[in-house]
């Protein structure tokens, strides 16, 4: 078992036949329970990963095959990567809230991923095609414009080049969009909620420092 690239707050192993993502940090077995539960109802209704077991730490999940939307964001692809984000949100908040989240907030229209961009959707690299939405721990019911914006908060923070990019994104979606001010306020929302998670799992941490200096950038940017 080798570490998947980019995990950040867990430990993700494979050895292409599976994974198995151990969860670490405030409300563990919860998010765990709630990715389980979440994948299992979803599974034939979006492109995720099929669950094969589970304990009270670990989440093993069968693999998929897909390249990370962040890596091929950079390289030249970020239109077809966008688009393809788009469509499979659209996809995830047409699916209704009926879908247990499990010890989640369920104030809201639609069911939201939590964290949602590029670094959690694999694509087939040569057609953009989305194989799979991870990373489901963060899910809960609510409204679409957190995934949204966190999307676009993703490629501005992150690929912040490719930000030209963000109307393809958009587009794919379909609805209409919230106004600046409401996305930046989600924006705004969601790191103060990981400086939040940052605190209770060290308190006054470097996590903490990073959120707070993100929450900060965050509020200085203008449309």
């Amino acid at each position: 078992m080798r570490p998947l690239k980019h995990g950040y707050t867990n430990r993700t192993l494979s050895d292409g036949a599976v994974v198995k993502k151990t969860y670490a940090g405030p409300d563990a077995e919860l998010r765990l329970h709630r990715e389980r539960v979440l994948l299992t109802r979803l599974r034939g209704r979006l492109p995720v990963p099929p669950v094969e077991a589970a304990d009270d730490a670990t989440l093993t999940l069968g693999f998929v095959r897909g390249t990370p939307g962040q890596e091929l964001l950079d390289s030249g692809r970020a239109a077809a990567v966008l688009a393809s984000c788009g469509e499979v949100l659209r996809r995830l908040h047409e699916t209704g809230p009926d879908v247990p989240t499990v010890g989640a907030p369920t104030a809201g229209k639609v069911l939201v991923h939590g964290d949602f961009g590029p670094h959690n959707v694999l694509l087939d690299p040569a057609t953009c095609t989305v194989t799979a939405l991870v990373d489901w721990e963060f899910a809960h019911v609510g409204d679409p414009v957190e995934d949204l914006a966190w999307c676009e908060w993703i490629v501005r923070m992150h690929h912040p080049a490719q930000r030209q990019a963000l109307p393809h994104f958009f587009r794919a979606y379909g609805d209409d969009v919230p106004p600046w001010p409401v996305r930046q306020a989600a924006m705004l929302a969601r790191c103060e909620a990981l400086r939040e998670f940052c605190h209770r799992w060290k308190p006054n941490g470097s996590g903490v420092r990073r959120w707070q200096e993100r929450w900060t950038a965050t509020a200085a940017w203008t449309e």
